[in-house]
């Protein structure tokens, strides 16, 4: 849950938020609000919830009363052997060696390292799973994750390694190493990578931090890579499906389509809640639109191959990337709540093993062995969110491919150019980068949740791979946005070459307020060729801001 505390007083500067863990009411949104900067630079601290903190040192209380000699009975990783050596003792004074031994048994990692949003994500979300009290790693542990979170220390852990079981061992062996100042880890920390000693030791922490039993398993024993991961790349998916919306009815004006596909009574006939969310959308963006209209279609565009004053031939329906568009986007935004449901419980779930659960009576506790590491939910839901908005990012860039056709287009000017032909070329490469990103895509939304290779001398079996699907949902999520972005400022370069001629039928009030943002920031291209680079770039910030978003629900009122 978030909290905002109240301005500091003495010294005048903003207050700060504070997302607050307790192992069972973070979000989604929270989450993101500590891992990724806001407009102003800022993230939210973290902290652990007093009831949270009390239970986990009740909790560590009983284990170290009653788990914490050589006569316990064996309990995986906590006093045993990993993997096939689960049946080997380790004793209490071999108990800090092992806790380090482990960390390096499992840093194994390979490839460049993640992001810093990515990287806080999880240091979040291992804190709150061990706040759900299933863990048994002492408080100290939760504190100092969320020191160092606190203190802009971003440990390096590389990409690839991870098989998502048992859990994402190899990737949080290096967040381990790193709070803990291992001589061989590294850490960002003031966008400068550094040993993790030095980034430790200038945040102002102890450069050291012994583990204690269980405290390296628990560290490193879950999902949580995949679901840092899971959480980014999905709710940047909510947001660039409205952003396919403002796109969709920006091209269906540029196009003077029909908005009958739109029709609720259509929807009616097939009632997916998905498309008949997509159709409503469309239609509060389009609202008074008088674009789309038969007496629209009778001024002549530059490129149109009509004689002037010669009717228009009947439209009587569109192509499939227009009338379909609630039918394609339908499924991606069903698909989304499925994930959403999933990645909500992952949020709040203890993925550890073994678990240390309360008896009945509440105040014995019990070391069980299970497979709550497994990333199985996580990497199907990420297979299902790559493939989805992979569909999404086809529709729109076929979409805007017909922008830079007048065959296509019913006359807007060729390749959107505005300047001299033949020494200009205009949008058509944009096109064919977008169309490049959809083709990486097919590739990437194959399933990855469907593989598995037997590790650890078939200690490990069957592995959920969704490391890997979590990755690969995120660039795929990260094309479409940038697709979706190409839709818009290539819609707004059409609206914009027509604006002369087609005035006499304005936009609707949505897709005006769409345009106006665009062009707040990106001129119009009306003499020829720029860097289209920048204007890419410049409409990818601004579907990621939501200043399009913002400025269309200003206008027409919240989409769905």
């Amino acid at each position: 849950m978030l909290r905002l505390p109240g301005q500091d007083d003495a010294t005048g500067t903003p207050p700060m938020m504070t997302t607050t863990i307790d192992g069972h009411s973070l979000t989604a949104s929270a989450v993101l609000a500590v891992a990724r900067p806001d407009r102003t630079g800022a993230r939210a601290r973290a902290a652990l919830g007093e009831e949270a903190r009390a239970a986990l040192t009740d909790t560590r209380a009983y284990i170290d009363a009653h788990f914490m000699h050589d006569d316990a009975p064996l309990m995986y990783s906590f006093n045993t052997g990993v993997g096939l050596f689960k049946d080997q003792r380790v004793r209490m004074d071999e108990m800090e060696a092992y806790q380090r031994l482990t960390v390096y048994a499992h840093a194994t990692g390979i490839g460049e390292p993640f992001d810093a949003e990515a990287v806080r994500a999880t240091m979040l979300l291992r804190a709150n799973a061990f706040a759900s009290n299933y863990s048994g790693p002492r408080v100290a542990v939760v504190d100092r994750l969320l020191d160092c979170l606190n203190a802009g220390i971003v440990p390096v852990i590389p990409q690839k390694g991870s098989v998502g079981a048992s859990g994402d061992l190899a990737p949080l062996a290096y967040l381990a190493a790193a709070i803990c100042g291992f001589d061989e880890a590294e850490a960002f920390h003031d966008g400068r990578r550094m040993p993790a000693r030095a980034a430790l030791e200038a945040a102002g922490l102890a450069t050291d931090f012994p583990l204690e039993a269980k405290d390296a398993s628990a560290l490193i024993n879950g999902s949580t890579v995949s679901l840092a991961l899971g959480v980014i790349a999905l709710e940047d998916m909510k947001r660039v499906l409205k952003h396919a919306e403002v796109a969709l009815a920006l091209t269906l004006e540029c196009l003077r389509a029909e908005k009958a596909a739109f029709d609720p009574r259509v929807h009616r006939a097939r009632p997916h809640k998905g498309q008949a969310a997509t159709a409503r959308n469309v239609l509060r963006l389009l609202g008074d639109s008088e674009r789309c209209t038969p007496e629209a279609r009778e001024t002549l565009f530059p490129d149109e191959a009509r004689a002037p004053g010669a009717a228009p031939p009947p439209r009587v329906q569109d192509v499939y990337s227009l009338r379909c568009a609630p039918q394609v986007h339908g499924p991606v935004r069903e698909a989304l709540a499925y994930i959403d449901g999933i990645i909500g419980t992952e949020i709040n779930a203890a993925t550890d093993n073994p678990l240390i659960v309360p008896e009945a009576a509440g105040e014995r506790y019990v070391c069980i062995s299970a497979g709550h590491f497994h990333g199985a939910y996580v990497a199907q839901a990420m297979d299902l969110l790559a493939i989805t908005a992979t569909d999404l990012g086809s529709i729109s860039e076929r979409r805007l491919a017909r922008l830079i056709d007048p065959t296509l287009s019913y006359g807007l000017p060729r390749n959107l150019l505005a300047g001299k032909k033949g020494l200009n070329t205009g949008y058509a490469t944009v096109q064919c980068s977008m169309s490049a990103l959809v083709m990486e895509n097919r590739t990437l939304s194959m399933p990855g949740s469907v593989d598995s290779i037997p590790g650890k001398s078939n200690a490990e079996d069957h592995v959920s791979n969704s490391t890997w699907c979590a990755r690969k949902a995120r660039t795929v999520v990260e094309n479409v946005e940038t697709i979706v972005a190409g839709e818009i400022l290539m819609a707004a370069q059409a609206l914009s070459l027509v604006e002369s001629v087609a005035r006499e039928h304005p936009l609707g009030a949505g897709t005006r307020a769409a345009l106006e943002a665009v062009r707040a920031v990106i001129p119009p291209a009306l003499s020829g060729d720029r860097w289209y680079h920048t204007e890419i770039a410049a409409s990818v910030a601004l579907v990621r801001s939501g200043a399009i978003l913002e400025a269309v629900e200003a206008a027409v009122g919240p989409l769905e």
